[in-house]
């Protein structure tokens, strides 16, 4: 992941999420918890390095927790994909 020292969250999450994979990490979630190798297949068979990297990164971030059911989001990460689900909303509108 980026070095991003900004004492700015904003930009520090913006940097996180500005990542390769990690947005479509998070929007594989939203449907709820997935083992990793499903995870893998929505992602277009992504490498399991890099998949492990950005997982990592995002539970790092208290984005994304792992318990016995899968990755899923943490409840720090369901706000979170509430708030992408609008500018999922936007996009189709506006571009």
């Amino acid at each position: 992941m980026s070095t991003n020292n900004s004492s700015r969250p904003v930009m520090r999450l913006l940097d996180a999420l500005g990542q390769k994979w990690a947005l479509r990490v998070l929007w594989e979630l939203r449907n709820g918890p997935m083992n990793f190798r499903q995870l893998q297949a929505r992602c277009d068979d992504l490498s399991p390095t890099s998949l492990n990297r950005r997982l990592k990164e995002l539970r790092e971030l208290g984005i994304v927790e792992h318990d016995e059911e899968g990755f899923a989001y943490s409840a720090a990460g369901a706000e979170l994909a509430e708030q992408l689900l609008q500018l999922n909303i936007w996009a189709d509108r506006n571009l």
